[in-house]
């Protein structure tokens, strides 16, 4: 299977949900951005945000979450989830 970038569907997905007419909640958004780099990425090897990053903190906090999963799970959350969000959201 295409992970990430690769995978058509994701790809279409990650365009979609920019363009959405207004915008998801927080918890939402933390959601497609884990599962996003997740897929992209891989595990989260970065340096954890500073108390005073509350942005950065919560997005390193998401995507350290998901370490572990597979970037190909990571794609078919990103997709699950996103399809959710657009369905609600448009």
């Amino acid at each position: 299977m295409a992970v990430g970038l690769d995978h058509p569907d994701f790809t279409q997905l990650a365009e979609d949900v920019k363009r959405l007419p207004s915008k998801p909640d927080n918890d939402r958004l933390l959601k497609l951005y884990a599962h996003f780099k997740q897929a992209t990425v891989g595990d989260n090897q970065t340096d954890e945000p500073g108390v005073f990053d509350l942005t950065g903190k919560a997005k390193w906090n998401a995507w350290h979450e998901l370490r572990g999963m597979s970037q190909e799970d990571a794609t078919v959350g990103y997709i699950e989830v996103a399809k959710r969000t657009i369905a609600k959201h448009s």
